[in-house]
């Protein structure tokens, strides 16, 4: 069921989108260390660690199953997806907060850059018909 080429178009976007979150997250750290130095870089870029994992997650487990006779699971995969997705996401923040030094503003502008990336992927990834 993994190569059901149903899912192809849907691991296409959620790899597209990933590859631009990392790409951005890599680019905002560096001007961020050249701008302002070493603890803002890395709250940027654990921020994007925390919100980019959930996401791989949930593209893993939402696209594994396409089909009309598949729908049940097709359903009950994205909703697994996105309960992994949401548990996945406060455990890493917690596990970050406990027990990293990170600058709140920094770390919270880029998770929520990254939250908005998926809207802007279809501008930057031309789709092919």
């Amino acid at each position: 069921m993994m190569n059901n080429k149903l899912t192809n178009a849907g691991r296409k976007l959620a790899l597209q989108q990933n590859v631009l979150a990392i790409l951005v997250v890599l680019l905002s750290s560096l001007l961020t260390f050249c701008f302002w130095g070493w603890l803002h870089a890395k709250s940027t870029l654990v921020a994007g660690v925390v919100t980019i994992v959930p996401n791989i997650v949930f593209a893993l487990k939402a696209f594994k199953y396409a089909g009309a006779k598949s729908s049940k699971l097709v359903v009950e995969s994205f909703y697994s997806g996105v309960k992994l997705k949401m548990v996945l996401t406060a455990l890493l923040f917690a596990l970050v907060f406990k027990y990293l030094v990170l600058l709140p503003i920094p770390f919270f502008v880029m998770f929520s850059l990254v939250m908005a990336l998926p809207l802007l992927t279809p501008f930057v990834f031309k789709q092919n018909g």
